[in-house]
């Protein structure tokens, strides 16, 4: 392989719309994303199967083909981008020095572009196992792609290729959102004595959301440092003259390794008692909106070994190994019983309005995926 191929692929992917639409009303979604990775692998002479099971929003797989009994190895990266709101020519080619600009170029069509690679490398090379490659749609959102793909394909190890400064990565945190609706009572605003003000009974829980975000940081994960909680969205009232008798907060909880959804539930049912405790006019009720898991593999795991030998190999030097910030599709495919790590370029600028990807990482990130694939699937 040389940078060229890289490059070419990734400018490629970078030019297609695929703002998820579930985020951006009227993002175009993934087909055309879809339809680009299924033309150049099958063009390249890989095996492709597009699936779809929500209208304009497919997901590939890609194979190499299994010709003996060698292990199965699965790359995965995500179609779908956020919004470009704010962007400047977010879809234009821009290549200055090492950095090629654009929306998803980070985050992770440059991930992608290198497992692609990587699996025609792979089956050039006559592995008897198989690569497969997932180009999923929907990571941005509810990560319906990847569970799509999950219940179609199995693999004895994962690669997940979201940018890790060409880093292993053997942990990220979950995260929970949770509602919570503060009752009160309206009233007009030159009788506030026969209402319940819902904002200002707010006051407290905010007061008290801050308390367990400092608790929390007396646990400490070892790569992923403490958990955490913070008031994403908070909305309420009618009009300045009405005492409102609603307020609606968002919170999101960011879990780690051994936390569950069900003890962040308990915690938040705990934070209300407390409020309702010392103010008997308090009335709120909670629901989680959206939750997903924390993942960590023991970095022990031989899988762990395989993927920074190769990395070492590659890059002539040790590879770096730690956790993530970010939460992935990683967490669904070890929850399926697949050992996973994640592994991927250099960059900046996810979710941001100015974002880059470093063009010799990612083809760095397409040779260590290559040797990755060709010992584990030998």
């Amino acid at each position: 392989m040389n940078a060229d191929q890289v490059t070419e692929l990734l400018e490629r992917l970078v030019a297609v719309d695929s703002v998820n639409p579930s985020l951006t009303v009227g993002g175009a979604g993934e087909a055309e994303a879809a339809a680009l990775v299924a033309s150049w692998a099958s063009d390249v002479g890989l095996e492709v199967d597009v699936i779809e099971q929500a209208a304009g929003r497919p997901s590939v797989i890609v194979r190499t083909g299994k010709s003996g009994d060698g292990a199965t190895l699965l790359l995965c990266g995500h179609l779908d981008t956020v919004g470009v709101a704010g962007m400047s020519a977010p879809l234009a080619r821009r290549v200055e020095g090492d950095r090629l600009y654009g929306r998803g170029s980070y985050d992770m069509k440059a991930g992608l572009a290198a497992a692609l690679i990587a699996c025609r490398e792979a089956a050039d090379a006559g592995i008897t196992g198989e690569v497969i490659v997932a180009a999923v749609a929907d990571e941005e959102h509810a990560s319906m792609g990847v569970q799509q793909v999950l219940a179609r394909i199995t693999a004895d190890a994962a690669i997940v290729t979201e940018p890790t400064e060409l880093a292993v990565a053997t942990a990220h945190k979950g995260f929970v959102w949770t509602e919570i609706c503060v009752q009160g009572k309206a009233a007009h605003g030159s009788r506030p004595h026969l209402g319940v003000d819902a904002i200002v009974k707010t006051g407290p829980l905010l007061v008290a959301l801050e308390q367990m975000n400092q608790r929390l940081r007396a646990r400490q994960h070892p790569l992923l440092g403490p958990g955490s909680i913070h008031a994403s969205l908070i909305s309420g009232g009618r009009d300045g003259s009405t005492i409102p008798d609603r307020c609606l907060l968002t919170t999101e909880r960011r879990t780690l390794p051994g936390e569950t959804l069900t003890g962040v539930e308990a915690d938040i049912d705990a934070l209300i008692a407390d409020c309702r405790a010392s103010d008997p006019e308090f009335v709120a009720h909670a629901r989680t909106i959206l939750a997903r898991d924390p993942f960590e593999i023991d970095p022990a795991h031989p899988l762990v070994a395989t993927i920074a030998e190769a990395a070492t190999e590659v890059l002539g030097r040790p590879a770096e190994q730690g956790g993530v910030s970010f939460w992935a599709d990683s967490a669904f495919i070890a929850a399926a019983g697949i050992p996973t790590v994640l592994f991927g370029p250099c960059g900046d600028g996810a979710h941001a309005d100015i974002e880059w990807v470093s063009l010799s990482s990612a083809t760095a990130c397409a040779r260590v995926l290559t040797a990755a694939a060709i010992r584990y699937c030998r």
